[in-house]
């Protein structure tokens, strides 16, 4: 039972410091708060994780990780509701890890390793979004040109990557709490795929309205 100990005074280390990223943001998050709220002391903090940068990129592995797990779906959907339900999903693992998004710009100026692996997740997304569009098309859920696809699957990725950023900005000392997820995921949702009213088939336009209606109300 003594081995399995680092191994899990590192794995609550991850949990803690996810917690309190998330709920600060990385930039006001120091390793001494980190090893005070877990209650052990910095140099057991240190020899797990030796630099904050192990701690942003262990977190991020994790990220990337379910991220390219989850993006493997985007060709299996096949019209609205399996839209409405992988982006959800997705909004759902980004809120899950919501630090790197409200600190985004700030984390890539300071870590080379995230730079580069976040330009990944970018390419990852939108060619998750392409395929996503390219099966509604062959299920005749959209009609869309072909060469209007890689700008609309860029729009897309583009509320995706920022849609937090937004929900920041218009309320920043509520928006990112955990009991104002749901809504802040469900207008997300929305707005996504929103982006493909222009070119929806009627009934699946109207379908993508009645869920906007049942899930998100009047606050989407």
């Amino acid at each position: 039972m003594a081995k399995k100990a680092p191994r899990r005074t590192a794995e609550r280390i991850l949990e803690v410091t996810l917690e309190l990223f998330n709920r600060f943001g990385e930039p006001n998050v120091s390793t001494t708060l980190i090893s005070a709220e877990l209650r052990i002391s910095p140099g057991n903090l240190y020899y797990h994780y030796p630099a904050k940068d192990e701690l942003i990129n262990a977190l991020f592995d994790r990220y990337e990780s379910a991220l390219s797990e989850l993006l493997n779906a985007g060709d299996s959907v096949r019209n609205v509701e399996d839209a409405w339900f992988f982006m959800h999903t997705l909004f759902e693992l980004i809120w899950q890890y919501r630090f790197l998004y409200r600190d985004l710009n700030d984390l890539l100026s300071k870590n080379r390793r995230l730079e580069t692996h976040f330009q990944w997740v970018l390419k990852n997304k939108t060619r998750a979004v392409r395929s996503l569009l390219d099966s509604m098309s062959r299920s005749g859920a959209v009609q869309i040109d072909a060469t209007e696809v890689e700008a609309t699957a860029t729009s897309m990725v583009v509320v995706l990557t920022y849609w937090l950023s937004y929900e920041y900005v218009r309320d920043p000392r509520r928006a990112l709490e955990p009991e104002n997820a749901q809504l802040a995921l469900l207008r997300g949702a929305h707005h996504v795929l929103n982006l493909l009213v222009p070119y929806l088939e009627p009934g699946q336009r109207q379908h993508l309205r009645s869920l906007v209606l049942a899930y998100a109300g009047s606050d989407a």
